[in-house]
């Protein structure tokens, strides 16, 4: 089953800044879609740093591609 979402010409170009070569829009959704849990469940075995390790890490690419964005207007 496929579903349709409408986003804006800003939004597209911003996924289009992280979505990899081989990667399909649904693949690049649902990778940025994960959440703390999917994560946990994912690597149990991690220590309790990874995640503030990842969210730091998220943060710092959210700030570049507005910075990538705000370039390119």
């Amino acid at each position: 089953m496929s579903s349709s979402i409408r986003i804006s010409n800003e939004t597209k170009r911003k996924l289009e800044l992280v979505k990899r070569e081989d990667e399909t829009y649904d693949e690049l959704l649902a990778r940025l879609a994960t959440t703390e849990k999917d994560i946990e469940e994912r690597g149990g075995f991690a220590d309790d740093g990874v995640v503030e390790d990842m969210a730091r890490a998220r943060k710092d690419l959210n700030e570049s591609l507005k910075d990538r964005s705000d370039r390119q207007q």
